[in-house]
C-alpha cells in the first residue's frame, strides 16, 4: 500500500499517542513552509478521509447532510500494524542477560 508523506506522518503521530488524536497535531507537518492555512486544512481533511476509506483509521466528528467534519481520529488494528511497519522497529523484549 502506497502512502504519501503526510499519510505516513499522520499514522506515526496516531501510533505514538495511542488513542483518539485531535486534528491540532497534524498541521505541524507544514511548519516552516509557506502554505495558506485554508490549504492546510483542506489537505489534512482529504488525507484523513482517504485513510478512513482505506480502513486504517476511524473518524469521530459531526455529520451534516452534505459533509463530515472530522474532529478526532483513532487507528484501527490494521492501521496500528501499518504504522508499526512504517516505524521500522520491532518491539524489544526485556531479556535478562
Amino acid at each position: 500500500m502506497r502512502l504519501s508523506r503526510l499519510q505516513r506522518y499522520i499514522l506515526g503521530v496516531c501510533f505514538s499517542i495511542n488513542g483518539r488524536v485531535g486534528r491540532v497535531h497534524f498541521p505541524r507537518f507544514y511548519e516552516g513552509e509557506t502554505v495558506r492555512p485554508k490549504d492546510i486544512v483542506d489537505t489534512i481533511t482529504k488525507t484523513l478521509e482517504r485513510l478512513i476509506d482505506k480502513g486504517l483509521m476511524v473518524g469521530y466528528g459531526v455529520r451534516t447532510p452534505k459533509k463530515w467534519y472530522i474532529k478526532e481520529v483513532r487507528l484501527t488494528p490494521l492501521g496500528r500494524k501499518v504504522a508499526k511497519r512504517l516505524q521500522g522497529e520491532q518491539q524489544k523484549l526485556p531479556l535478562l542477560q
